[in-house]
């Protein structure tokens, strides 16, 4: 495990952990913490050994929000370079790689543009959410971006306007969350999220992903031709091979572990 100021990384059993360590700060979004969290997405995009990665926190929040004393894309002192938090986001978006968030405290403001790019999120079941922006006279501008395709305009009008905080098991019943779990299973749910992940082929999950954000941009026509396609290219690749092969002489496939 490595550790720096705001944030922790370690790769363990094919996935690259990412913890947000300011625990005394909640975890705010500082220049530093999100330059940091940018970094390590990209260094886990291009680690061959990371399969998976997972965006959690310590302390009793994940993320507090913006940290209005050092915010996002504010310079470095040192020299450092500002990374805007919309990067990060994307950086989240477009990593080939699944993106799990695991909500282990409070999730506030635009701590939670984490939880809307992510593609798959566990949270405690008793964790605290709000999208408290409308409390300080602002608004959740950019993270609406990818918190609405979630809740839709039903919920996020809402919770946009009071600003009201509702817990990990009612994010899964809106849809913005995928599992809530007690505190202490939390770790061992997301566990079982990257042993299922690594059950399938490498590139086909890189496809999936790419697919689902794909699709929802297409007309029907559009989509099926071009979804036709990319099925033929799957079943003609290598991995395709493989795994159909494995199926047939029922044997794990050559990406799984013995």
């Amino acid at each position: 495990m490595t550790g720096t100021e705001a944030t922790l990384y370690e790769v363990r059993k094919g996935a690259a952990w990412i913890t947000l360590n300011r625990p005394k700060n909640r975890n705010a979004l500082s220049s530093i913490l999100v330059s940091e969290l940018y970094d390590h997405l990209l260094a886990a995009n291009e680690d061959e050994a990371v399969r998976s990665i997972v965006i959690t926190g310590t302390g009793p929040a994940f993320c507090a929000g913006a940290d209005l004393k050092s915010p996002p894309g504010q310079t470095i002192d040192g020299g450092g370079r500002a990374v805007p938090y919309t990067d990060v986001l994307s950086a989240i978006l477009e990593s080939d790689k699944p993106v799990i968030v695991a909500i282990n405290g409070a999730a506030f403001a635009g701590g939670l543009g984490l939880v809307g790019a992510a593609d798959i999120v566990i949270t405690g079941d008793d964790v605290q959410f709000s999208f408290s922006e409308v409390r300080i006279g602002v608004i959740p501008a950019v993270i609406s971006v990818v918190c609405l395709p979630k809740l839709g305009t039903h919920h996020g009008m809402k919770l946009f306007l009071t600003g009201e905080r509702f817990t990990g098991k009612q994010a899964v019943e809106m849809g913005f969350a995928h599992r809530a779990v007690p505190a202490d299973q939390l770790v061992d749910a997301v566990q079982e999220e990257i042993d299922m992940i690594n059950l399938g082929g490498p590139n086909a999950v890189v496809q999936c992903k790419k697919l689902v954000r794909r699709v929802p941009q297409l007309s029907t026509e559009d989509g099926f031709k071009e979804t036709a396609e990319w099925s033929v290219r799957m079943f003609k690749s290598n991995e395709g091979a493989e795994g159909m092969a494995a199926f047939r002489e029922k044997r794990k496939p050559a990406w799984t572990d013995t």
